[in-house]
């Protein structure tokens, strides 16, 4: 297997969730695991942007990362390319789903390695922190809905 996906149901509307992954320093906030923060030295959130920062785990390891917004399509869609070690593509994909007439999103995250060996390998790791990720965006969203709604 190489590819991951997961998905979550954010109660706000895609373009407040969109803002909390195209502004960078809210990215910052909620970008990675559990326990992690980061520092970016480059965050262009736009079609062909690149996006440079090091990850900071719980244990003191700091984690280089660089990738390519391959593509943001406000406020529906994100590809986002890592180049360095381990390679994969990550796609994230925004929609409008109303809940008893109240905005809504759903968001789905697709992460597909390029090798399957990789993936294997980081399966463990991997799927947590994917739901540790959108579940750190969903407070990041939710902290910034006054009334908890949008």
């Amino acid at each position: 297997m190489t590819r991951f996906h997961t998905h979550r149901h954010f109660a706000a509307a895609p373009d407040t969730v969109f803002a909390a992954l195209a502004d960078p320093v809210r990215l910052a906030r909620w970008w990675g695991p559990a326990g992690f923060h980061n520092t970016f030295a480059e965050c262009e959130v736009e079609s062909g942007g690149m996006w440079r920062f090091t990850m900071h785990g719980p244990d003191g390891r700091h984690y280089a990362n660089e990738s390519v917004f391959e593509t943001v399509d406000a406020p529906e869609r994100v590809v986002i390319r890592h180049l360095n070690h381990p390679h994969f593509r990550l796609t994230i994909t925004l929609t409008e789903q109303r809940t008893d007439g109240q905005p809504g999103t759903r968001v789905d995250w697709e992460q597909v390695f390029d090798s399957a060996e990789v993936a294997a390998a980081l399966q463990a790791v991997v799927v947590p922190a994917n739901e540790q990720n959108l579940d750190r965006w969903q407070a990041e969203v939710a902290a910034q809905i006054p009334s908890g709604r949008d």
